[in-house]
């Protein structure tokens, strides 16, 4: 089958690969139908996450149908429709029961990080019952992948560990796909205040478009002091990192008001400051972690009513054989304007 295939930093490769085999009884085997790129990808080909090894078949993302199971599958068979959870949980360690399924003593996150992941033809899904999802009849593929990772990943990282309430301000610092997501899912909770900080203006207007009430272009330097003029010098009550640099997590500490929250979704490949000689006596909670995907159930319903519509953060469509061809649309999303690329599979 065909994989896009990790070599170290900077290289990847579509390659001839052996398909996935049931390893263990709580196995199952997804054909992919559709994928995509997230940026945590690109960071695994820049170096910033040193557990990926080389060999290894890139992607955490998409849908399918399942083709195989272990003989301790129950809540699935072959023939079904599903979405592939990011995160793989075995439902029953002491992680799982608190619903952090991201420290999963079995599981995590494996796809395309420890083991294969899904920008192939096949993908070997462990825990299969616990982190795959039926897909509801006749829902769309593509809006489906978004709730994969990054929909999840914006509600719970941003949105959820921020402590976003009705009528309080935020600031998502990157108008990115996550960012976006949070953006999204921000305004379940109706804050009155939605500020976006990015140095791309399609990606502003992309935002507006999506609900922001204030947009902010940080490429002249000044992004701290048009968010503060913004709020009448309070600062917002939750600031999100959406990017994963030194210098978008110092514009989330300088822009939270006191009592505020700033939470962290953006993969840093290098330390940043904490500035507690500002922040000491400020009262503010800071936030990390990896997406425990526990709110996949609830976007699932929300995306299945139409209250939700992530397929408007797809720009681009390939298919698996020009996979190549779409890590470079995504990676130059200031050229090519690109969020969210699908890639389908064409043979599924």
């Amino acid at each position: 089958m065909k994989a896009l295939v990790f070599h170290g930093p900077g290289q990847k490769a579509l390659e001839d690969r052996p398909e996935p085999t049931i390893a263990k009884p709580t196995d199952a085997i997804v054909r992919i139908t559709k994928t995509t790129i997230c940026g945590t990808d690109l960071h695994i080909l820049k170096g910033d996450v040193p557990k990926v090894r080389p060999g290894t078949t890139l992607g955490h993302e998409g849908v399918g149908v399942i083709e195989a199971v272990g003989n301790a599958v129950s809540n699935f068979m072959i023939g079904d429709l599903v979405l592939i959870s990011c995160i793989s949980s075995c439902g029953k360690c002491e992680f799982c029961r608190r619903q952090m399924y991201s420290h999963c003593t079995t599981g995590g996150w494996l796809l395309g990080h420890l083991i294969d992941g899904t920008q192939a033809e096949k993908v070997l899904i462990p825990h299969a019952d616990s982190s795959l999802y039926h897909m509801p009849a006749g829902a769309d593929e593509e809006a489906l992948v978004m709730l994969s990772d990054i929909l999840p990943t914006g509600f719970e990282c941003g949105i959820l560990n921020g402590k976003l309430k009705p009528g309080q301000s935020v600031a998502i610092v990157g108008a990115g796909p996550v960012g976006l997501a949070a953006l999204m899912t921000a305004q379940f909770y109706a804050p009155a205040q939605i500020i976006v900080i990015d140095l791309d203006d399609n990606r502003l207007e992309v935002a507006k478009q999506f609900g922001a009430t204030d947009l902010v272009n940080s490429a002249a330097g000044n992004s701290v002091e048009q968010v503060m003029a913004l709020t009448i010098n309070h600062g917002v009550d939750v600031s999100i990192e959406a990017v994963g640099l030194p210098a978008t997590f110092a514009i989330c500490e300088s822009i939270v008001g006191a009592g505020g929250t700033i939470a962290n979704i953006g993969v840093h490949g290098t330390k940043v400051d904490l500035h507690l000689e500002r922040l000491w006596s400020h009262n503010i909670t800071l936030t990390t972690g990896l997406v425990n995907t526990y709110t996949t159930p609830m976007l699932l319903s929300t995306v299945a009513s139409k209250r939700l519509e992530p397929k408007k953060l797809v720009t681009h469509r390939f298919t698996l054989d020009r996979i190549m061809d779409a890590y470079t649309t995504f990676s130059d999303a200031v050229h090519s304007r690109a969020l969210k690329v699908v890639i389908s599979n064409e043979g599924a």
